[in-house]
């Protein structure tokens, strides 16, 4: 049964009442548990690719690449449904997201599967998946933009960057989760060996979907027809909720037109976009290279099998470190965007730099922490400073943007940067504090100081 949406009961408020506190937790909970189910699914996937890989006898740019055609359909079509929820309802988006995200890893798993069993050759095995992967893109992009607009459109600009930093911070306690659960995954049963994350993590995608059904309230826009509200009640039973849109979204809805088309070169958010994509763009190499390091570093290559548990500890290493930067750094110095970017890739610089010379697995782990919190700053940081840089009837096409950065940040990167430290160690993370030193510079002159981004606009 749907839950009692609180704001059925709630007489309207006046105009001028504070915003503060406008989400209830149980809500909350529902939006983190979508961001949750999806980042520990792809980060436990990332725990076995390289093994897999290994085990198909497939080169690991090739790996690398197989992300490539899934990463671009995310930059196209993120904005999209940013662009849909802000028509169709965030629930809606998220919903389809959530779909996408079960389909694109059942079909993954049975592409993998059939290739380690012996039923198809390395190249169609990468193919196959390649094409099930670009589910995600195209229909899995759908979700996380939708959960910011969500969060963006209902807090007040003094604490967004603490409550987006909240929501990105499931995607660092999926982080934990889903390394840490992929080892155990590995099972023989029905010959599923290295596979099971897959199929483990698209029936938690199922159960997820369920619970966003029937316990999030909908929250479909009622365009009025000369400024009269229509309320709307779905099939699935969730009450239609009265009080889901902002003031700015009302008042565009009174004047029954659409905000301006938001462009990645609006002067409010250039900087913001610059620092996110050419950070983004060093946040992936790390996350690309960080496998197979561990598989060379600790002469693993002859056996595979055994990759997925090293490899999981170092990526649970650095989603601790994440989850310390955005539920304890963030709110503890209550850092502004600015400090949260420029403070982050700094980290994250220092980090790669300690993952370039490590060579057991303590060093490694530890390198790889460091990079992350660092980057578990800076992308709090980037994705709040978009958002305050407009206004709040464009939250929704900002949220778009930011997804789509950060399925730009995943097209060639970790393709090139396997391919650069296939060559030489120094060459790929090399370039990767290179792009992390232009961010400090461009940010430390570009970006907007925080208590002129934070202050409330009337």
């Amino acid at each position: 049964m749907a839950e009692t949406d609180p704001d059925l009961t709630r007489t309207a408020a006046p105009a001028s009442a504070p915003e503060a506190g406008a989400i209830p937790p149980s809500r909350m909970a529902l939006l983190f548990m979508v961001m949750l189910v999806t980042a520990a699914g792809n980060t436990a996937m990332q725990s076995v690719m390289p093994s897999i890989g290994t085990a198909l006898k497939v080169e690991d740019v090739w790996i690398s690449l197989a992300y490539s055609w899934s990463a671009l359909l995310w930059v196209v079509c993120a904005p999209f449904w940013a662009r849909r929820s802000d028509k169709r309802g965030r629930k809606a988006m998220m919903a389809l997201g959530l779909s996408g995200f079960i389909t694109s890893f059942v079909l993954c798993g049975a592409a993998l599967w059939a290739g380690l069993s012996g039923w198809l050759t390395a190249f169609w095995t990468l193919i196959l998946f390649a094409a099930a992967r670009s589910l995600y893109g195209g229909f899995g992009s759908a979700a996380p933009p939708a959960v910011q607009a969500y969060v963006a459109s209902r807090t007040p600009r003094a604490t967004r960057t603490q409550a987006l930093s909240l929501i990105a911070s499931s995607f660092g306690l999926g982080t934990v989760i889903g390394p840490a659960l992929a080892p155990l995954m590995v099972v023989p049963f029905l010959g599923l060996g290295l596979t099971g994350p897959f199929i483990a993590f698209a029936a938690i995608g199922v159960v997820a979907l369920v619970l966003l059904r029937l316990r999030l309230p909908d929250d479909e826009p009622r365009f009025a027809a000369r400024g009269q509200a229509a309320p709307y009640a779905s099939a699935s039973g969730a009450p239609a909720d009265p009080g889901e849109t902002s003031e700015a979204e009302d008042a565009a809805a009174a004047a029954d037109t659409d905000p301006p088309r938001l462009s990645w070169r609006d002067p409010r958010l250039r900087p913001w976009v610059f620092a996110g994509l050419v950070g983004g763009h060093a946040q992936a190499m790390v996350q690309g290279i960080a496998g197979f390091l561990v598989l060379d570093r600790l002469a693993l290559r002859d056996t595979p099998d055994a990759g997925a548990g090293p490899i999981g500890l170092v990526l649970m290493s650095g989603a601790i470190a994440t989850l310390l930067a955005q539920w304890g750094l963030i709110p503890r110095f209550d850092l502004g965007p600015r400090a949260a970017t420029l403070w982050g890739i700094t980290a994250a610089a220092i980090g790669t730099a300690i993952l370039a010379v490590a060579g057991d697995l303590h060093l490694i782990a530890l390198g790889y922490a460091i990079a992350s919190l660092g980057f578990g700053l800076f992308r709090p940081g980037t994705t709040a400073g978009t958002s305050l840089a407009v206004t709040r009837t464009e939250q929704g096409q900002a949220s778009g943007i930011v997804a789509s950065l950060a399925g730009a940040s995943y097209i060639y990167a970790p393709a090139l940067g396997v391919w650069l430290y296939g060559h030489s160690d120094w060459l790929g993370f090399g370039l990767i504090v290179a792009l992390c030193a232009v961010v400090l510079l461009h940010g430390w002159f570009k970006l907007q100081a925080d208590r002129d981004l934070t202050t409330e606009r009337r």
